[in-house]
């Protein structure tokens, strides 16, 4: 495949056009062609806002997981069912996205997406109960679930060849905005009266400030060159890529979830398995800001490393080795290797913006990442919901992270092969 960095855009007939002394406002490199650069700077500014949303409404929980259990009275197994709802909904309203997308607009969904996690930041820790709080939650991951879909198309549609470039630079904010939660929740409850509920909230106003950006897009229905306009309500639909035919499809979709388990377990438990071992609170959720915060620089050089290489089986398997390696210090010194461990799982948590990479990648067409990001995403969330829950089932069951832990190194393995084989240089229309 040619490297998504270097190739050079067909240059249209205005283009050529063009004589030195032409003063009209140039596209941005590497975008798409005729696009105004102050709205492909705005579309940019506004998936960096997106992207610092996508996680603090899961690891500032993660972070007060124990005080949010005593003040709503909940046992290990429904604290298990908490930390599976992320990948529920993001399973069961990450399939909306493009259908919205195609009827409303990117813009005006993503919009909608972060106006719904500030509602439900504001709204869950005041609820006073616990189907209330997961009906809350369910509404910021609602909005977070289309985010998540339209992050790769946005970025397909609008700088087609800055697809690593442009997938690194959210991720790192991705990552960036997952361990900011991870790390202050904590202190700023403490600063805040120590209230857990104070310390949720705060995170809604992160979330209201990253809708501004998107309410200029909301009334742009105008498609960006080369793509189709959205389609009417009463519009018959292009027939669909036959996705579950392909091998690479469903091999992404099982990497995806896997990493996706890996990934709510860290941010759900992980302190929790660090308090255990005798570690403060506050301790732990730097610990978990530290295994987040890892996800900066490497979420910005992957996407970059993977779009110049035509199989990225090699980056997947270095991944999970560190995954391996860290789980296994978890199990056998948590206390004291603490830090290397959680150095060495945040390296293995840069499998999401690979697997992102990879969505970018393995479809020939805006229509076909559309499909396939839905897919891979929706099934791979799909698959991660029981791991989560089944580490709450264990850990209060065996009364100790011993068999837990054993568990999410075992799913180190298949997600290695699943990886391996979404990474091979194919596109799903080639087996569509």
């Amino acid at each position: 495949m040619p490297d998504d960095e270097t190739q050079t855009p067909t240059l249209n007939r205005e283009a050529i056009a063009r004589t030195p002394h032409d003063t009209r406002a140039q596209p941005l490199p590497g975008a798409a062609e005729g696009s105004s650069p102050w709205l492909l700077r705005l579309i940019a500014v506004g998936l960096v806002l997106a992207a610092l949303n996508l996680r603090p409404a899961i690891t500032s929980l993660g972070a007060l997981l124990e005080e949010v259990r005593e003040g709503l009275h909940m046992s290990g197994s429904v604290a298990g069912v908490l930390t599976s709802v992320p990948p529920l909904c993001f399973a069961v309203f990450g399939v909306m996205a493009p259908r919205l997308a195609r009827r409303f607009g990117a813009g005006a969904v993503v919009c909608a997406g972060m106006a719904a996690i500030a509602v439900g930041l504001v709204v869950r820790p005041y609820i006073g109960s616990t189907a209330g709080f997961l009906a809350a939650s369910a509404l910021a991951l609602m909005g977070i679930a289309v985010s998540n879909i339209l992050m790769p198309v946005i970025v397909k549609r609008w700088f087609p060849d800055r697809v690593g470039t442009m997938t690194g630079l959210y991720s790192m904010a991705l990552a960036l905005g997952t361990a900011l939660a991870a790390a202050l929740t904590v202190p700023v409850t403490g600063a805040l009266g120590g209230n857990w509920r104070t310390g949720l909230v705060v995170w809604a106003v992160l979330a209201a400030v990253a809708v501004l950006p998107w309410i200029v897009l909301v009334r742009d229905r105008t498609p960006a060159p080369g793509q189709p306009a959205p389609i009417a309500a009463n519009a018959t639909e292009a027939p669909a890529l036959k996705i579950t035919r392909s091998r690479t499809a469903w091999g992404l979709a099982c990497f995806f979830g896997l990493q996706a388990t890996a990934a709510y377990i860290t941010m759900g438990w992980m302190p929790q398995i660090f308090r255990d071992a005798g570690v403060s609170a506050g301790t732990a959720g730097l610990l978990l800001a530290v295994t987040m915060a890892m996800g900066v620089p490497l979420a910005f050089v992957i996407p970059r490393v993977a779009s110049r290489l035509k199989n990225q089986g090699p980056i997947v398997v270095v991944l999970g080795l560190c995954g391996l390696i860290g789980y296994s210090g978890l199990y056998l010194a948590p206390a004291a290797g603490a830090w290397a461990w959680a150095l060495l799982l945040g390296v293995a948590n840069c499998a999401f913006p690979l697997a992102l990479t990879m969505i970018g990648m393995r479809a020939r067409s805006g229509a076909g990442v559309v499909r396939l990001s839905a897919f891979a995403q929706s099934t791979g969330y799909l698959l991660s919901i029981p791991g989560p829950l089944l580490v709450g089932v264990l850990y209060q069951h065996s009364g100790g992270w011993g068999l837990p832990i054993a568990l999410m190194a075992g799913l180190m393995i298949p997600q290695m092969v699943a990886g391996i084989l979404a990474g091979r240089d194919r596109t799903i229309e080639d087996e569509c």
